[in-house]
């Protein structure tokens, strides 16, 4: 299971770190230091602030809130977006003079000790949380144009730490305002006469590799309940995770969609399974054992069976199960397909 990241930020964020920390952070947001970025971010966009600010307790709320056309904040109140403005405009400028100040080369590689660390994982969880608006607001093909229209007009505060972090933010830069709304809350929508904040999660938990991951509740938690589900990285319904503690070979089996079978096995464990499920050796030889067993619908697993040649402290050996692609014939080609060889080339002096 993943761990649980609850970090709260406050006063400037510099460098990878810092801006690491502002992706991942949770918890309330502070609404001063959020409000005046926006306010200075409208003017350095040479527009007059909006005339009111509002906060939702998550990019859904928001969402709901600016979607209702005949709502009170509905577009003939709130005014044109003014994201170009905002937040494009100024992004575009800051790339281009810095662009022409260090050159291609010299832009690269500011890049690549920079925003390039961070991207990956944020566009990631963007993009899962953009995914997840989309399914719960949008009930039918007719909703999902409109819906992924408001997304586009959506300025994503702490998930924006990747490109803001590869320029300067304080001190009177340019993107000073737009940083500061980063460093103090979550997405936010910029009107003409409207601007829309939100709340940061209450929780995220993901695995080593970044992957929203939780198999015990929401990997990505909002105040007002809106939520993502995933195991290691895969979305998963809520009921789903409810199921796993109850699994059993069987159940594991009769799983129709073969992504959610792989979540069960993993869960499961693949050793246990094959224990359990009666499975037979196909293959021994001087590496291990090889053993096989079908699923319906999707790929053998297939799994060597090895023994650690180094005893433990306490004189025993311990078992090993490595899996491996399904076209593998021999426990030694599986081996020898887990130090990245083939069958030929593995000829170790002594197992570890």
């Amino acid at each position: 299971m993943g761990t649980r990241e609850a970090t709260s930020v406050t006063g400037g964020a510099s460098g990878v770190g810092g801006w690491r920390a502002v992706a991942a952070a949770t918890g309330p947001a502070d609404r001063a230091a959020a409000e005046a970025g926006v306010r200075l971010g409208y003017r350095a966009a040479g527009l007059p602030e909006p005339e009111h600010i509002l906060w939702a307790d998550s990019p859904r709320a928001a969402m709901r809130l600016l979607g209702d056309p005949e709502g009170p904040w509905g577009t003939a109140v709130r005014g044109r977006s003014v994201r170009e403005e905002v937040r494009s405009a100024p992004w575009a400028a800051e790339r281009a003079r810095l662009h022409g100040r260090l050159g291609p080369q010299g832009w690269g590689r500011r890049w690549a000790l920079t925003g390039a660390r961070l991207w990956e994982n944020t566009e990631r969880l963007a993009g899962r949380i953009r995914t997840g608006l989309v399914e719960e607001l949008a009930q039918d093909a007719a909703q999902e144009a409109p819906v992924r229209l408001l997304l586009l007009e959506s300025v994503l505060g702490q998930h924006d730490a990747a490109w803001l972090c590869a320029f300067d933010t304080d001190g009177g830069a340019p993107l000073e305002g737009l940083a500061a709304v980063a460093r103090s809350a979550g997405w936010w929508w910029p009107y003409e006469r409207l601007a829309v904040l939100c709340e940061r999660p209450v929780e995220l938990h993901r695995d080593e590799a970044g992957r929203l991951d939780r198999g015990d509740g929401p990997a990505l938690a909002f105040p007002d309940g809106f939520a993502l589900y995933a195991w290691r990285g895969m979305p998963v319904p809520a009921e789903f995770l409810a199921g796993l503690e109850a699994l059993t070979p069987e159940r594991i089996r009769e799983e129709e969609n073969a992504e959610l079978r792989r979540v069960m096995l993993e869960h499961y464990g693949y050793d246990r399974y094959l224990a359990e499920s009666d499975a037979q050796p196909v293959h021994r030889d001087e590496a291990g054992i090889l053993w096989r067993m079908p699923l319906p619908g999707d790929e053998d697993v297939v799994m060597v069976e090895v023994v650690n040649s180094t005893p433990e402290p306490d004189g025993t050996s311990r078992t090993y199960w490595l899996r491996v692609p399904p076209d593998t014939r021999t426990a030694r080609q599986g081996v020898a397909w887990t130090f990245g060889l083939d069958t030929e080339a593995y000829a170790p002096v002594r197992q570890t």
